[in-house]
């Protein structure tokens, strides 16, 4: 049995690109490739939020009323549905005068029981140190 470990480091804002919002894609879509392992071996999947990346994880994005695209938001809440562990870096958030409050913490009307971890940079580079692929978006 073993275990691969990805992680996505999302540095860019939402502005004027579908990078960030493809980290999410491909994290959510690396929990569906059972079909392709061994039994017993296990793919998963982080997601940090860095930068100006982290303005990805403001709430109520307005993108299908606006524009009938899938809102980052949405692609956040089913990646927490689908129990990924999703951080945001704590400085980045303190510097750009944001809170808890402001972003995307759960996705209880999705039923997920995980919520968005708002940690230290510390925390993100252990997690970077320990994964086994590491994609920046």
């Amino acid at each position: 049995m073993s275990t691969t470990k990805l992680g996505f480091i999302v540095q860019r804002p939402p502005y004027k690109s579908e990078n960030p919002k493809l980290a999410l894609t491909h994290a959510i879509s690396s929990q569906s490739v059972e079909v392709y392992l061994n039994d017993g071996d296990i793919v998963t999947a982080d997601v940090a939020f860095i930068g100006d990346g982290v303005l990805n994880c403001l709430k109520n994005q307005k993108a299908m009323e606006k524009y009938a695209l899938s809102s980052t938001e949405t692609h956040i809440k089913n990646s927490l549905l689908l129990d990924l562990n999703v951080m945001v870096c704590k400085e980045d958030l303190d510097r750009l005068g944001l809170s808890e409050n402001d972003i995307v913490m759960d996705a209880e009307e999705f039923g997920a029981e995980v919520t968005t971890k708002v940690v230290p940079f510390s925390e993100i580079t252990k997690m970077m140190e320990e994964v086994n692929h590491l994609l920046f978006f």
